[in-house]
């Protein structure tokens, strides 16, 4: 019985690996959707969005049949309501990306704007955040966890200035608003998924540690 439990958390976790990769390479191809302009690519992150969020469905439905069948305690009861919570951040950052590909979709139609540096700075911070919080889970590393809680200060400066330029470029530039605005809109999607990353990161802390430090990560 205890074999067959524990064959059960690894299967969990296969779960939420299959879960983060699919989300990983949804928010990769929405951002190059948008920087390459490729209408592709954004509807493959919309028609690929379905998959997800039957993964977070048998999360849930797995977690659950654990909890009620086996009773589990310590690390191993953190480890379930941890992949529980990860599962919705997941679907969430995955969400994200549809939205990013929606604008990508809007955008590509029209005439580009000027290169923002910073834009692209924010899609580069957000998916290695992504990238090492999965890189935390798989290995049990609290302190990898930590760096990825840190980084977002980086990310929600860049979202605030990606905000003052098209700001004041739709000043000057009044055709562009529309435009401009489905940009601001693509960032703050980036910046949450950065933001839901690293409640990614507070949960493997949770697993490892058995420390809660919920809405504290960057204290």
């Amino acid at each position: 019985m205890e074999s067959r439990f524990h064959s059960d958390l690894e299967h969990l976790k296969m779960i939420i690996l299959q879960m983060a990769t699919l989300t990983e390479k949804a928010l990769e191809k929405s951002v190059k959707s948008l920087v390459e302009r490729n209408d592709d690519l954004a509807q493959e992150v919309l028609d690929g969005d379905q998959e997800i969020n039957l993964l977070e469905v048998e999360v849930d439905r797995h977690s659950l049949r654990l909890l009620a069948l086996d009773q589990p305690m310590a690390r191993d009861l953190r480890f379930i309501i941890g992949s529980m919570r990860i599962s919705v951040d997941l679907e969430r950052i995955a969400d994200q990306a549809v939205n990013i590909a929606q604008r990508a979709l809007f955008l590509n139609s029209r005439p580009p704007l000027p290169p923002n540096h910073a834009m692209e700075e924010l899609a580069e911070t957000s998916i290695e955040m992504l990238r090492s919080v999965i890189s935390s889970f798989v290995n049990q590393n609290a302190e990898l966890a930590m760096d990825v809680c840190k980084m977002d200060d980086l990310a929600d400066d860049l979202n605030y200035k990606i905000l003052r330029e098209l700001m004041a470029y739709m000043t000057t530039e009044t055709p562009a608003v529309e435009r401009s605005v489905q940009t601001i809109i693509a960032a703050r999607c980036l910046e949450r998924a950065a933001d839901q990353t690293t409640n990614i990161a507070e949960s493997v802390i949770f697993i490892v540690k058995g420390v809660n430090i919920k809405h504290h990560c960057q204290q």
